[in-house]
């Protein structure tokens, strides 16, 4: 069940808030757990068991790691060895599961391929959805108590509710749990957190269906024809469309997250800052998907090293940092390659050219319309030979076999098409409505806007339509 879906938006939303909201206080957390687990088992309902084993052993290797603090007669010297039994156990467990069900195949296939036999037969398994946001999670959890960030909640029901929270269970945002900590004891709903989530919530509900669902059919065009039968223009106006896509698509879902926790109480964390805005790759990946660059950098990169312990270590943690990446969004070549493309530009930036773009905003700025739409290409297009193909048609290289006669009018009829879509799809990249929501979402106007707004997209929905979610894959 997605939140862009006439089943959650007239369905399961209005049933779970009218019983979330007669509950009592003191019970809302039974009542959002219940929920969550619905929503999820929705969609899946065979992999709610997994999430479920892996709450309680989480919350049970938690609680093991806390008692070494709550017993004095321990010490440092003296529990440090079981203490990390415990963490790598835990680790263990959980990016173990994972493997098994995002990269087993992955790795099969590309031992299968190395040998140029089938020494293992892929498994059958299916990716269970948001396995790959609440496994940060609840590594977050488990490495901050290792850590003395915060002791270990004994109570099971606040840490099955803060890992099941169906608002960023499927595609986040990644929430540290001292975030929601205070909130999960004791949270009320305040007039302005609904009018600010409501708010937040319409906005990205806008931005998934009236322009990420419908700047899509620009890919979708270009990919029709096929890079045989377009021209340079063509192959970058395709890929700026993707971009556009998937930034409303995954952008959209954040703030319908955030809105919908801020209906309930819970302060969410923001995941976009304008991105495209940005001036080098460096910025960009600052203010794209924030929570899991923020993860990256607490669990990985600083205890690597970072960029406190000289050049060469952090050569080694953004390669580590990088790799991972790209793995964790997808299991195929195109997802590491893209990941590697991304470390070597940024270990460039790193070195001396984001000195050059933040001294030359406007050469920045020219930078990122390229380095955008062809980073977002590599991500997309998972098959290696049409990706070669389409990139070779970016920069101008021959094709043989490629027929372009009409080229030139399908980028007519294209730019025809998509012109006005994508001059609104630029305004929302910018800063402007973000900040025009801060400061008007209190007011009777903007509540009229969004009104009209929601119940357009809702009409845009009933028509039908393609509506996908992009990082459901993810």
């Amino acid at each position: 069940m997605v939140f862009s879906s006439i089943e959650f938006l007239f369905r399961f939303l209005p049933i779970f808030l009218l019983a979330y909201f007669i509950t009592k206080p003191a019970y809302r957390n039974i009542t959002l757990l219940i929920g969550s687990l619905i929503f999820y088992a929705y969609g899946e309902p065979i992999y709610i068991f997994l999430m479920m084993i892996s709450i309680l052993f989480n919350h049970f290797i938690a609680l093991r790691i806390k008692r070494f603090y709550d017993i004095e007669v321990y010490s440092e010297i003296d529990c440090s060895f079981e203490r990390n039994c415990w963490l790598i156990t835990s680790l263990v467990f959980n990016f173990g599961l994972l493997f098994v069900f995002k990269y087993m195949n992955f790795f099969i296939g590309a031992i299968n391929d190395a040998v140029g036999k089938e020494l293992f037969q892929e498994v059958a398994l299916t990716l269970p959805l948001g396995i790959s946001f609440y496994t940060f999670q609840i590594t977050s959890y488990i490495i901050d108590v290792y850590r003395l960030k915060y002791e270990a909640d004994k109570n099971l029901l606040h840490f099955a509710t803060y890992v099941s929270m169906f608002p960023q269970l499927i595609a986040g945002p990644i929430v540290n749990y001292n975030e929601v900590r205070a909130e999960l004891n004791e949270r009320e709903t305040t007039l302005d957190g609904l009018e600010r989530g409501v708010t937040l919530f319409v906005m990205g509900f806008a931005y998934k269906v009236l322009l990420a669902n419908k700047i899509a059919h620009l890919w979708t065009d270009v990919q029709t024809v096929g890079p045989y039968g377009i021209n340079t223009a063509t192959a970058w106006l395709g890929s700026w469309g993707f971009s556009m896509q998937l930034l409303f698509d995954f952008m959209g879902y954040s703030l319908m997250a955030i809105g919908l926790g801020a209906v309930m109480g819970f302060t969410i964390p923001e995941n976009f800052n304008d991105p495209y805005m940005s001036r080098s790759v460096t910025e960009f990946w600052r203010r794209w998907h924030m929570t899991l660059g923020r993860w990256f950098r607490e669990y990985v990169y600083i205890p690597i090293g970072g960029s406190k312990k000289g050049i060469p270590r952090m050569v080694l943690a953004l390669f580590v940092v990088w790799t991972f990446t790209g793995l964790w969004h997808g299991a195929d070549w195109n997802f590491l390659i893209w990941g590697l493309f991304l470390f070597c530009v940024l270990l460039i930036e790193k070195l001396f050219l984001k000195k050059v773009f933040d001294k030359v905003k406007i050469l920045g700025h020219l930078y990122m319309l390229f380095m955008i739409p062809f980073s977002w290409t590599i991500f997309n297009i998972t098959d290696l030979d049409n990706l070669v193909t389409y990139i070779k048609r970016m920069f101008g290289m021959t094709i043989e076999g490629s027929v372009t006669a009409n080229a030139m009018d399908k980028l007519i009829s294209l730019g025809q098409t998509y012109w006005w879509l994508l001059l609104i799809c630029i305004f929302c990249c910018t800063p402007i409505p973000r900040k025009l929501i801060d400061k008007y979402y209190k007011t009777w106007t903007c509540k009229i806007i969004m009104l009209a707004v929601f119940w357009y997209a809702v009409y845009q929905l009933a028509n039908g339509g393609a509506n996908p979610f992009l990082y459901f894959r993810f």
